[in-house]
């Protein structure tokens, strides 16, 4: 029997119409256009305005679009796996949300959360679920309303992050297409530099939680860009070399769309040149578990059939990882 793969069979995506510019944030907080492209290499992020909307009208859209390029009916997933660290509420999960407004009446789903690396993660959970047999069609979803976390008085987080949500198929193949290999890790040391204080089991949410702004995301940037720049491609670099890999075969890097010094640090330690990286985080911002999928939305008709890429993340926790596809479609 052949060995079945985990091929990404369809690409949807999704981002709000607003556009928050810098020129916007100069008038919000003491910041301006040229200190937010030179240090981050944004110029805009889309937000997520309308009364009563959440991540999981984020990623509706994301998964119809996804659908309709494939052709396949709702009631045929599997699995919806959702990677999201601003879910619509504790619970239902935001997945369970998403399957209900899409009709995928016959699918079970959860949510992941891994902060940036959130999609990876998931990504390659439901790898697994293709792999065994079991499941036909999973849809991995990477969706973050980071404007629902976001304190607006704060200039060195609010310049970063925006909102949007991308969504990949997974289906069987058995020609070698699809998931290679992933390389992921955590380390929980990491929760003193990146994470929401307020509204867990340690720091319910109170009237003190939320006058002490406690339940908007802290950061303290420059730890996190260390970590950052050698976890991300450090891993990037050893996921090539037990795979007996150099930049060369290499077609396309898919970084998460932090920083583009990042970014670029990870090219050069993958030995690969910008001009086989995709980059669209000047028009998006970071939008967390977004970031990868939105690349792939993007770069999809750039893509052919057997082209190596690499998809790497870091985020909050810490988490981080590369995983390694060999496109399908």
């Amino acid at each position: 029997m052949s060995k079945i793969t985990a091929a990404i069979t369809a690409v949807g995506g999704f981002v709000p119409e607003t556009r928050l510019t810098n020129f916007d944030l100069e008038k919000m907080v003491d910041t301006n256009d040229e200190w937010i492209r030179t240090r981050t290499g944004i110029s805009e992020r889309r937000i997520l305005r309308e009364p009563g909307s959440a991540t999981s009208d984020l990623g509706v859209p994301a998964v119809l679009d996804l659908l309709k390029k494939r052709g396949i009916d709702p009631l045929e997933i599997d699995c919806v796996i959702c990677a999201t660290v601003t879910p619509d509420m504790f619970f239902p999960s935001t997945a369970n949300i998403i399957s209900h407004k899409i009709g995928a009446n016959n699918a079970f789903g959860y949510d992941l959360s891994a902060a940036c690396s959130g999609f990876l993660f998931a990504l390659t959970t439901g790898a697994s679920y293709i792999e065994s047999g079991r499941y036909k069609k999973v849809v991995v979803i990477g969706a973050d309303k980071m404007s629902s976390i976001m304190d607006y008085t704060e200039r060195n987080n609010c310049i970063i992050f925006g909102d949007g949500a991308a969504a990949v198929l997974l289906e069987p193949n058995t020609e070698g297409y699809g998931v290679q290999d992933s390389l992921l890790k955590s380390d929980g040391a990491g929760k003193d530099y990146l994470y929401i204080k307020g509204g867990g089991s340690l720091r319910p949410a109170t009237v003190e939680t939320v006058l002490a702004k406690e339940h908007y995301i802290h950061q303290e940037g420059k730890t996190v860009f260390k970590y950052a720049v050698t976890g991300m491609a450090d891993v990037s670099a050893e996921l090539l070399e037990r795979n007996n890999l150099t930049g060369d075969d290499v077609a396309w890097l898919v970084p998460h769309q932090a920083n583009l010094r990042i970014i670029d640090a990870t090219a050069k330690r993958m030995g690969l040149p910008m001009e086989k990286v995709m980059v669209n985080i000047g028009r998006y911002g970071n939008t967390t578990a977004a970031t990868i999928p939105l690349c792939l939305w993007d770069w999809q008709d750039q893509l052919k059939k057997g082209d190596k890429i690499v998809l790497a993340a870091f985020g909050g926790g810490f988490t981080w990882g590369a995983t390694l596809v060999k496109w399908g479609f």
